[in-house]
């Protein structure tokens, strides 16, 4: 099984097997901390082989800078069966995670696991960042 697209972003969506894609992102800035991100998805695109027919467990953790989960929901997990039909050699899947309400309590680096039978398959950096928005205000240029 092969991880062709992984990233957050503040949209996804599946439209007949094309995915849609807007607004991927690597860092969040936030003016104190601890920070909740309202809303964003883990968008995904997995290749399917023959070769991974059977019964798989799919996993998506978002852990700290120590390997600590985000939160007790994580991770997330979810049974995977593959079945590819007869003279298909790989399939293509859309997977699209809505995630609401992620609190982050302090600044730093976070990643986002991506495992099948507990074997890592991807994982996304994220940086969160605390910035001084009346620093940065008066760092912009005026007209």
């Amino acid at each position: 099984m092969d991880i062709q697209i992984a990233t957050l972003c503040d949209f996804a969506a599946d439209y007949n097997g094309k995915m849609v894609i807007n607004g991927t992102f690597d860092t969040l800035a936030a003016p104190k901390m601890p920070v909740i991100h309202p809303q964003c998805c883990l968008a995904m695109r997995l290749c399917i082989t023959p070769e991974d027919s059977g019964n798989h467990k799919f996993t998506v953790n978002i852990i700290d800078e120590d390997g600590n989960a985000l939160d007790d929901k994580m991770p997330i997990e979810a049974d995977m069966p593959i079945e590819l039909p007869e003279n298909v050699p790989f399939m293509t899947r859309n997977l699209i995670l809505n995630l609401q309400g992620l609190r982050f309590p302090e600044d730093g680096i976070y990643s986002i696991d991506i495992s099948v039978d507990d074997e890592l398959l991807s994982r996304i950096p994220l940086r969160i960042v605390e910035v001084d928005q009346q620093q940065q205000q008066q760092q912009q240029p005026t007209a």
